[in-house]
C-alpha cells in the first residue's frame, strides 16, 4: 500500500498502528504526526516493556518503510554507529592493483563506497528510498555522554562528513525515533532537539485491548484475569522489576498454551517466572492475593502482596 506520509492525519496514524499490532492512543499519535510533520526526532522514554521500541517497529511497520536500528552501549563510538572502512579488502586491493596503477587511481579506489561499511547513522542518510527510513536509536540512555555529542550533531543537519569523500546529505530526513529506560539523564540539548513521549503502563482497557489483539484466540475472561493480575503485580510495594506490556502479553500466551482456562493459584505459582525476572521479586507475590484482586473478591492483605 502506497502512503503519502503528508497527507496523514492524526487518526490515519491510529488505524495504521492498529493494522499493525500497535495499539495507539491519540497522545502516542499525536507525538509520531507531529515528528512526521516537523520532521523532528521523537525522544520516546519511559519504563522498561511498554512498547517504546515497537512504536518504532510498528511506525516502519505501518508505513512500509526500512527499519534501521542502532542499538546503544556503553563504549559506543562513531565506527560503529556510522562508518568505518572495510581495511581487509583496501588492503587486499592495493596489493592488486600495486604495479598497475598510479598511488592517485589506487587512492581513489581504496577510498570509493564500495570499501565503505555503512553503519547505521550513515544506512539512514544514504537510504534512497521514495519514503523516509524509520531510525530507531535504541536505549540512547546506554551510551557515553561524548556519543550524545556526537549523535546531536548529527541530528542538526542530517549529514556526515567523510574525510576522503566528502560530505553526505540526507535527501530524505529519516523518522527518528530515540527510546530511553532512564538509567542515566539525557542531556539537555539531546532533549530540547527531539519532541517528547513518555511511555508508563497503559489504564486498564487499553491494555486488555492490546492482549486481544496479540493473543487473538484468548477467552475474554481470561485475558480480563492476566490484565487484572499484572496491575494487582505492579501495585505490590517494593517490585523491584514491575512487568510491563511486553510480559502481559507473554504472561497471556503462556497461561493459554499451558491450558489453564482460568488464572489460578497453581497458574500463578507455575507462571510467575515469564513475568517477573528476580528472585526477590517472585517471592514479594502472594499467588492467593493475586487471585483475590484478579476475581475481585474481598481480601485482608495490604499491598504488600502477603498476609498481614
Amino acid at each position: 500500500m502506497d502512503i503519502d506520509l503528508n497527507k496523514l492525519s492524526i487518526e490515519d496514524i491510529i488505524r495504521l498502528l492498529e493494522s499493525v499490532g500497535y495499539i495507539a492512543d491519540r497522545r502516542i499519535a499525536t507525538a509520531v504526526y507531529l515528528a512526521i510533520r516537523l520532521e523532528k526526532p521523537l525522544l520516546v522514554e519511559g519504563e522498561p516493556g511498554c512498547g517504546k521500541t515497537e512504536l518504532a517497529k510498528a511506525i516502519a511497520k505501518a508505513f512500509g518503510t526500512e527499519l534501521i536500528r542502532l542499538q546503544c552501549y556503553e563504549g559506543l563510538d562513531a565506527s560503529k554507529a556510522i562508518y568505518e572502512w572495510d581495511y581487509p579488502r583496501q588492503l587486499i586491493a592495493i596489493r592488486l592493483l600495486e604495479g598497475s596503477s598510479t598511488p592517485e587511481e589506487i587512492e581513489r579506489e581504496i577510498y570509493s563506497e564500495k570499501y565503505l561499511l555503512k553503519r547505521p547513522l550513515l544506512r539512514a542518510t544514504m537510504s534512497n528510498s521514495s519514503k523516509p527510513s524509520v531510525l530507531l536509536i535504541d536505549e540512547v540512555d546506554r551510551a557515553d555522554e561524548e556519543f550524545e555529542a556526537l549523535l546531536l550533531e548529527f541530528l542538526s543537519e542530517f549529514q556526515i562528513t567523510i574525510p576522503e569523500i566528502g560530505s553526505i546529505k540526507a535527501s530524505k530526513k529519516p523518522i527518528v525515533i530515540l527510546t530511553s529506560n532512564r538509567t542515566r539523564e539525557v542531556g539537555d540539548g539531546l532533549r530540547r532537539r527531539c519532541l517528547y513521549l513518555y511511555l508508563s503502563y497503559p489504564e486498564k482497557d487499553r491494555e486488555l485491548e492490546i492482549v486481544r489483539k496479540k493473543v487473538p484466540d484468548i477467552s475474554e475472561k481470561l485475558a480480563n484475569q492476566v490484565v487484572n493480575a499484572i496491575r494487582a503485580i505492579r501495585s505490590i510495594n517494593d517490585i523491584v522489576k514491575k512487568p510491563g506490556i511486553s510480559e502481559t502479553i507473554e504472561w497471556a500466551k503462556a497461561i493459554k498454551e499451558l491450558g489453564y482456562e482460568e488464572l489460578d493459584e497453581e497458574a500463578i505459582r507455575n507462571t510467575i517466572s515469564v513475568v517477573l525476572k528476580l528472585p526477590e521479586d517472585i517471592e514479594k507475590v502472594d499467588p492467593s492475593y493475586i487471585v483475590s484482586k484478579v476475581r475481585g473478591s474481598p481480601s485482608e492483605r495490604s499491598n504488600t502482596g502477603k498476609l498481614n
